[in-house]
C-alpha cells in the first residue's frame, strides 16, 4: 500500500467531507491523520506533534484581543468614522472602506473578523446610499486580504510559520508588501470597471450622527496601538504580547470575559492546527513531495508561479485560504522549486498561492462572499431572484480576480524584491 498516495487521497477527503457536510475540516483531518499515523506504525505522539502549539498560541492571542474589540464595539465605531470621513465625496468611499479594511486587518485581527466587520456596515452603506454591492463588498474583501498578510495577522502568521518549517525566512516584510500589491492592483481594477468613480448619493453619513468613543473604546484602542508598538520593537511573539495586553483590558474592565472568549473564531483554528495535523502525517508518508512533483510536470520555472497560483484559486473557491489551502500548497514550495531546478523564487510561488486564494474569497460560496451577500439582503430586502443574480455577479467576479491575480503572479512582479 502506497500510505504517501494515501496520505493525500485522505488530504482531499477530508477537504470535499467539510464542504459537502458542512463539517470542520480541521476535525476530520485530525482523524484521518489518527488512522493514517497507526497504519503508518507512528507514536501517538509523533501524531500529536503535528498541532502547531506556537502557531495556535499565536492565533488565539491576536483573535483574544481582537475580539475584545469587537464585543466593546470598538472596532465597529472606529470603521464607521473612518467611512464618515468621505463626506459627500460619495466616490471615495470604497477606497475609504479598502483603506481602513486594509488597516484593521494588518494590526492584528486578520482577514475573516474584518470582513465580518465591514460586511454588514458595507452592505448596510450600499443599501442605504444605493452604492452598487458588487463594487462595495469585493473592495471590503480585499482589503481585508491585503491587510492580513501582514506579519502579526494570522494569516500572514501562518503563511511565515509554513515557510519557516521548510527552511524559507527573511519573506515577512516582503510577504506582505506584495499582498499589498496585487490586492490593491485588483481593487483598483474593479473601482475603474464597476464605476466607483461615478459614485453620486444625496445620504451623507456625517461624522456629528456618530457617538465619541467611550472610556472603554479609548482604552481598547490603546491596549492595541501599544501591543503593536511592542511588537515591532521587540520581536516578541505577537500572540503572547496580544494575551497579556488582553488580560490588562479585561482587568480594566473594558468588556465581558465570557463574551470575548466566546468570540474568539474557534472553529477557524481548529480548522489551521488540524489539517496541520494530517499535513504533517502527509510530509512524513512523503505524500506531498508526491504532489510536488505531480504538479511540477505541468511547470517550468517560468510558469511555476501562475500554474500553482491558479491552483490555490481554485482550491479556494471550495476551502479555507488560511485553513486548507496554505497548508496544503505552501509546504510543496520547496520540493517544487528542487523538481524545477531551483531557478525559482520562493518568495513567488508563497505569494501566488495566497493572493490567488485570497481573491477567490470573494465569490458567494466563500466566507467573505457569503457575509456580505447575506448583509446585503438584510440591509436592502431584495428578492429571492435578486439574491441569486448577486450570487451569480459575485461568483463572476471572484473568476475574475482568479484569472487577475494568476496573470499578476505570471508577470513577475511577486519576484520585484529579489528573494
Amino acid at each position: 500500500m502506497n500510505l504517501g498516495l494515501l496520505s493525500l487521497i485522505a488530504l482531499v477527503l477530508a477537504i470535499a467531507i467539510g464542504f459537502f457536510r458542512k463539517l470542520n475540516t480541521g476535525l476530520i483531518a485530525i482523524a484521518f491523520a489518527f488512522i493514517l499515523g497507526k497504519l503508518a506504525g507512528f507514536k501517538e505522539a509523533d501524531i500529536i506533534n503535528g498541532w502547531s502549539t506556537q502557531l495556535f498560541m499565536m492565533l488565539l492571542g491576536v483573535t483574544f484581543l481582537f475580539s475584545i474589540a469587537q464585543t466593546n464595539g470598538t472596532l465597529e465605531l472606529f470603521a464607521r468614522k473612518v467611512v464618515a470621513v468621505a463626506g459627500r465625496q460619495t466616490r471615495l468611499i470604497p477606497i475609504a472602506i479598502y483603506l481602513l479594511t486594509t488597516f484593521l486587518a494588518a494590526i492584528g485581527p486578520g482577514t475573516i473578523p474584518v470582513m465580518a466587520l465591514i460586511a454588514p456596515i458595507s452592505m448596510a452603506l450600499a443599501a442605504e446610499l444605493g452604492i452598487s454591492p458588487l463594487l462595495l463588498a469585493p473592495i471590503g474583501i480585499l482589503g481585508a486580504c491585503a491587510g492580513g498578510i501582514s506579519p502579526i495577522a494570522p494569516t500572514g502568521i501562518i503563511g511565515i510559520t509554513l515557510a519557516a518549517k521548510q527552511g524559507i525566512t527573511g519573506i515577512d516584510l516582503p510577504y506582505f508588501y506584495n499582498s499589498l500589491m496585487g490586492e490593491t492592483l485588483f481593487a483598483a481594477f474593479l473601482y475603474l470597471v464597476l464605476g466607483g468613480y461615478k459614485i453620486k448619493s444625496d445620504k451623507v453619513l456625517k461624522q456629528s450622527d456618530l457617538p465619541a468613543f467611550n472610556r472603554d473604546q479609548l482604552i481598547t484602542m490603546a491596549g492595541i496601538v501599544t501591543m503593536v508598538v511592542v511588537v515591532l520593537l521587540t520581536k516578541y511573539n505577537v500572540g503572547l504580547v496580544a494575551f497579556v495586553t488582553g488580560v490588562v483590558l479585561l482587568w480594566l474592565n473594558v468588556a465581558d470575559e465570557r463574551k470575548s472568549i466566546a468570540g474568539i473564531p474557534w472553529g477557524t483554528l481548529i480548522l489551521v492546527c488540524g489539517v496541520g495535523v494530517l499535513m504533517n502525517i502527509a510530509i512524513k508518508l512523503k505524500g506531498i513531495d508526491m504532489l510536488a512533483k505531480f504538479l511540477a510536470t505541468f511547470m517550468t520555472p517560468a510558469t511555476a508561479s501562475p500554474i500553482i497560483g491558479l491552483t490555490a484559486g481554485i482550491m479556494s473557491w471550495f476551502s479555507s485560504t488560511s485553513g486548507v489551502v496554505m497548508p496544503t500548497l505552501i509546504p510543496t514550495v520547496s520540493a517544487l522549486i528542487n523538481s524545477l531546478g531551483g531557478n525559482v523564487s520562493p518568495l513567488d510561488l508563497i505569494s501566488a498561492i495566497t493572493m490567488t486564494a485570497h481573491t477567490a474569497g470573494i465569490s458567494p460560496a466563500s466566507t467573505g462572499g457569503a457575509l456580505a451577500l447575506a448583509s446585503y439582503a438584510a440591509n436592502a430586502h431584495i428578492s429571492a431572484a435578486d439574491q441569486n443574480k448577486l450570487f451569480i455577479q459575485m461568483f463572476l467576479v471572484a473568476v475574475t480576480g482568479v484569472i487577475f491575480m494568476t496573470l499578476v503572479a505570471a508577470s513577475g512582479l511577486y519576484r520585484i524584491w529579489g528573494l
